[in-house]
């Protein structure tokens, strides 16, 4: 059985192919802790919950949490670095159309 490269446990990887990291604590800027076997130190506070890029991204690649895709960067993002609105752009589209005329009767 093949060792992986040490990620410290206050990121969680949900799913195998993704390339974000979900942070189970605050983490405050400054912090430095294991992505992978590489020492990073990260650069601004990350809140719990939210994403951590798990390696270097490029402009305009799709970000994946639970192997699916949820949007993509909108500039270069280094490993460690908080992925949220400011460089992440949601991908998803609605597949429902709303008709503003209908309204829900509650019986």
């Amino acid at each position: 059985m093949t060792s992986r490269p040490q990620t410290d446990p206050r990121l969680i990887l949900l799913s195998p192919e993704d390339n974000c990291l979900i942070a189970a604590a605050r983490l405050g800027a400054g912090t430095q802790l294991e992505i992978e076997g590489e020492s990073v130190t990260l650069p601004q506070t990350i809140e719990l919950g939210h994403k951590v890029a798990r390696r270097d991204l490029a402009k305009d690649d799709k970000v994946l949490r639970y192997g699916a895709v949820i949007g993509h960067v909108t500039e270069a993002v280094q490993r460690g670095a908080h992925l949220h609105t400011h460089n992440l752009e949601s991908d998803y589209l609605p597949t429902y159309t709303h008709d503003a005329g209908h309204q829900f009767v509650h019986h």
